[in-house]
């Protein structure tokens, strides 16, 4: 098994902070949110893994050829023009198996493993990893008739969402729809996908995730990762 790790992107909602550290290299206690996806990728039996960098991803490099001690070759996909969060999967190296892609700001407690094995199961071209959400709404919420007369009134209620953990499996085929040197998100790959006749498969997981994007998600994951670390990485480093 094999994973490309997103980390070229410009983290603006945690700018300052990412002006002068890249978002996979905020820290959760004592150490960067990339090593414990570096650290998981390996436990769960991934073999090779490729960091696509781009902003500050001198720093990256630099910390994961000082500080990244594990027995998997680690190695770089640099993006001279921003290619969005799915364009540097065509320059991933090539093998006649699926491909681990996810973005480099996930805290989660999805197995990794289990995850290529329903894709292989169903045997899709992509595989979406999936989470619940809630979103309190702080107003009424009104509802009417074509007429604008009342049908219905729920006060402050909570909208339950399924949504993207930034974390995929492709086979070798559907990166192949990617064009050489193409700008493509995960969404628009996986909308082309399903438009070409293809599988695109989700995977839901019903425990814990949290993308770092923003100051509230972030000092979340700090006190979540801090109260228990071995809740993310077991008997692990």
């Amino acid at each position: 098994m094999r994973a490309v790790v997103m980390a070229g992107g410009r983290g603006t909602r945690l700018a300052p902070y990412t002006t002068v550290l890249p978002k996979p290299l905020m820290p959760l206690t004592d150490r960067p949110i990339l090593d414990v996806i570096l650290a998981q990728l390996v436990s769960a039996g991934v073999e090779a893994i490729e960091i696509a960098v781009g902003h500050l991803g001198g720093l990256i490099a630099a910390w994961v050829e000082n500080e990244a001690q594990y027995d998997v070759p680690i190695s770089f996909i640099h993006e001279s023009e921003p290619l969005g969060t799915a364009g540097a999967l065509r320059l991933a190296s090539t093998a006649n198996e699926p491909l681990l892609a996810m973005n480099g700001d996930v805290l989660t407690t999805l197995d990794y493993g289990e995850l290529v094995a329903a894709h292989r199961r169903v045997a899709a071209a992509a595989t979406m990893a999936v989470n619940e959400r809630e979103v309190p709404i702080e107003y009424g919420v009104v509802h009417t008739d074509e007429q604008g007369a009342l049908q219905r009134l729920d006060e402050k209620p909570t909208l339950r969402y399924t949504v993207s953990m930034g974390i995929y499996v492709f086979e070798p085929s559907a990166i192949e729809l990617i064009g050489p040197a193409e700008r493509i998100d995960f969404p628009d790959l996986l909308t082309r996908l399903r438009d070409a006749g293809r599988t695109v498969s989700t995977y839901r997981h019903d425990g814990y995730w949290r993308d770092i994007g923003n100051r509230t998600d972030y000092e979340m994951a700090i006190s979540d990762f801090g109260a228990d670390a071995s809740r993310f990485l077991g008997n692990g480093r």
